[in-house]
């Protein structure tokens, strides 16, 4: 017997659709056939995951800032969605030091914005919102991190995404308490992950979009901390994880409506360096990479992990991707984007083959 698509007709807003991760999760929820309304400000690069795969043929796209509250709320109350994921933000570390209020203000007063215009939309029932891996106070020590570890952050970026989570605890406290849901309706999550790799990824100060750039230019990428430890996954997975996590919200699972970390396993914790020379066999052509010389140069976390056991047990994930296969389908991705494929379809070509990894693990 067929499986009940609960996405099918479903509404969906989803904040930052022009982004990275934005785009791969807008086109994977179009197509298990539910309706998105995205919801975000111009791509940051050109060229971008959302305008190469075509996103917008898809979704409802509509631009705006979400520091722009009367205008998030108006969208957002005049599309009715069901299901909000909110993933618009600045993303970037080391912009953050260039452009801390740019990226405090969109990373914090941006989620309370969206926070109040959910309150005050009576239709949505499930929300995710998505920080990062980096919202803990990181001491660099070898023990993942779990759920209820301190919040911290040693930058303008992670600060932000840690008072993020913090304000999500407080509207859930204040107006989405669980106890309460059949008066508000509301059952909010909050998901941290990091490192995530995949095709359409043209973000600057990323490792893998920093090598397919200069390996696409025929020349060599000097990479600044070859020997930091970074726990990679593909995108598909954390985005699998906050699609599972939506479904059991909207199935009024109340234990759900907390934070989750989604991460892989402690093989998968590879070094820059290792990643790199992973990439550069995988593109070949005479790519190479060289070490960076730094001075004086901004704090970046050499080591952090992410205990996953709590979507685990709770939620049934796990990843279903290893790094070499993670890394062989982002280098796959951009020989595609490179040799003029269509990306709306090779994406969800990599999107239908996860589902079947997922199908052939049960």
């Amino acid at each position: 017997m067929a499986e009940l698509n609960p996405w099918q007709g479903r509404r969906v807003f989803l904040t930052g659709h022009t982004g990275f991760k934005g785009g791969w999760l807008s086109l994977w929820l179009a197509r298990r056939g539910a309706q998105v309304r995205g919801y975000s400000i111009e791509p940051f690069t050109k060229p971008n995951m959302f305008t190469e795969s075509s996103v917008a043929g898809v979704v409802e796209d509509v631009r705006g800032d979400t520091r722009d509250y009367a205008k998030v709320e108006s969208s957002m109350k005049e599309f009715a969605p069901e299901v909000v994921f909110h993933l618009a933000a600045q993303p970037i570390v080391r912009r953050s030091y260039l452009e801390p209020i740019e990226t405090l203000s969109t990373n914090v007063m941006g989620t309370a914005n969206v926070m109040e215009a959910i309150r005050k939309t009576p239709s949505v029932r499930a929300v995710v919102c998505i920080t990062t891996d980096k919202v803990y106070h990181n001491q660099e020590w070898v023990w993942p991190y779990r759920e209820t570890d301190p919040l911290g952050g040693h930058d303008p970026y992670s600060t932000s995404k840690a008072c993020a989570e913090i304000v999500c605890a407080g509207y859930r406290r204040s107006y989405f308490p669980v106890e309460r849901v059949n008066e508000h309706q509301v059952l909010l999550a909050t998901v941290r992950a990091g490192n995530v790799i995949g095709g359409g990824d043209w973000s600057e100060y990323r490792l893998v979009p920093d090598l397919i750039r200069a390996f696409s230019a025929g020349r060599p990428v000097q990479i600044r901390y070859p020997g930091a430890t970074r726990p990679w996954q593909h995108v598909l997975e954390p985005l699998n994880g906050y699609i599972m996590l939506a479904e059991r919200l909207l199935a009024r699972e109340t234990q759900c409506a907390s934070a989750y970390n989604f991460g892989p396993s402690s093989d998968d914790v590879w070094s820059v360096e290792r990643v790199a020379n992973r990439v550069v066999e995988l593109w070949g052509e005479g790519a190479s990479w060289t070490r960076e010389s730094i001075a004086n140069d901004v704090h970046e976390d050499r080591f952090l992990q992410l205990d996953a056991s709590k979507a685990r047990f709770e939620l049934g994930w796990r990843p279903r991707l290893r790094i070499e296969t993670a890394l062989e389908w982002s280098v796959a991705w951009f020989r595609a984007w490179k040799n003029g494929e269509n990306m709306k379809e090779f994406t969800w070509k990599q999107i239908g083959e996860f589902e079947e990894l997922k199908t052939q693990a049960r």
